[in-house]
C-alpha cells in the first residue's frame, strides 16, 4: 500500500469515528470548548506521528487510546477562573480533583461509548479486571456527590416514566414531565430545574431543543442531557452542542452515568448558534 493510500485509509477511519470522540471528550470535561481542544490535539498528534494511531486495534479503540495518550501527557486540566466564561468549569474540575483517578474515564468509555473491559483497558493501558474496579468505584462516587430537582421533556409516556423511575431511584426530585415546548417552558417557570433531560422531537412536532433554549434564556445555564433517537442532529459541529448526548435506545447505566455526571458539573454549554 502506497503511503498516500495509508494516508486516506487512516483518514477515514478517524473521520467515521470523530463524532463519538468529541462527545466522549465533552462529557470528560464538561464543556464542548475543552472537549473538542482535546480532540483536536489528539489528530494533531496523530498526523504529526502515525504510529499512536495502533493499527492492531479497531479504529475506535486505536483512536480513543491515542487521545488518552494525549489527556494523561496533559495531567488534570485547568480552567481560567478569570474568564466568567470558564468560571463554572473551573469550578467542575476542582470538584472532579476529589475523585479516584481514572474512574470518570473508565465509566464513560463503558456507560456512554458502550466499550467492553477489554477494550477500555487497551484504551486507558489496564487490565479489564481494573476497568471493571474503576466503574464500580465511579458509579459509587458519582452518585454520592449531588442530588437535586430534575425535569424530564419527553412525549412518549413508557419512556419518560422509565427515565422518571430511573432517576428518582437515584434519589433525585421529578418537577415534571413536559410532553411539548410550551408545557415545558411553563413547567419551568413553576419549578426551577437543576438538571434537565430532554427529547429532541415532541409530541406536538416542536422541539425539545428550541424548549430547552426557552428555559436557558429564562434561568441562565441548566445542565442538560438529550436522550434522542436522533444523535446526529446534535453531533454536527456546526454549532454549539451539549456536553451530555445518549442515544435511543438507552440502558439504564448510561442514563444514571450522564445524569451523575452532569449534575457534578453543574453546567452545560447551550445550543445557540
Amino acid at each position: 500500500m502506497t503511503t498516500k493510500n495509508a494516508a486516506l485509509d487512516l483518514s477515514d477511519a478517524i473521520g467515521t469515528e470523530l463524532p463519538y470522540l468529541r462527545r466522549y471528550a465533552r462529557a470528560l470535561t464538561g464543556s464542548q470548548r475543552t472537549g473538542d481542544n482535546y480532540a483536536a490535539a489528539t489528530l494533531e498528534a496523530i498526523l504529526q506521528e502515525p504510529s499512536i494511531f495502533q493499527r492492531d486495534c479497531s479504529p475506535k479503540v486505536a483512536l480513543f487510546n491515542a487521545f488518552h495518550k494525549i489527556w494523561s501527557t496533559a495531567g488534570a486540566p485547568t480552567a481560567d477562573t478569570e474568564d466568567p466564561r470558564t468560571r463554572m468549569e473551573s469550578a467542575a474540575f476542582d470538584h472532579m480533583a476529589g475523585l479516584t483517578n481514572n474512574t470518570r474515564e473508565a465509566l464513560l468509555l463503558s456507560t456512554i461509548e458502550g466499550f467492553a473491559f477489554d477494550e477500555i483497558g487497551k484504551i486507558m493501558g489496564v487490565d479489564a479486571s481494573e476497568a471493571s474496579s474503576l466503574i464500580d468505584i465511579a458509579i459509587s462516587e458519582m452518585e454520592k456527590s449531588m442530588s437535586g430537582k430534575i425535569m424530564i421533556i419527553e412525549d412518549e409516556a413508557i419512556i419518560a416514566m422509565d427515565i422518571h423511575s430511573i432517576v428518582s431511584e437515584m434519589g433525585h426530585q421529578i418537577t415534571g414531565i413536559a410532553r411539548t415546548r410550551a408545557s415545558a417552558v411553563e413547567l419551568g417557570a413553576k419549578d426551577k430545574p437543576d438538571l434537565i433531560l430532554a427529547d429532541i422531537q415532541l409530541a406536538d412536532n416542536s422541539s425539545g431543543i428550541d424548549a430547552v433554549n426557552d428555559l436557558l434564556d429564562q434561568f441562565g445555564n441548566i445542565p442538560t442531557i438529550f436522550i434522542t433517537a436522533f444523535p446526529e442532529r446534535l453531533l454536527t459541529g456546526d454549532k454549539p452542542e451539549p456536553a451530555f448526548l445518549i442515544a435511543k435506545p438507552y440502558s439504564e447505566e448510561q442514563v444514571r452515568s450522564a445524569v451523575s455526571q452532569a449534575m457534578f458539573f453543574s453546567s452545560t454549554d447551550s445550543l445557540k448558534a
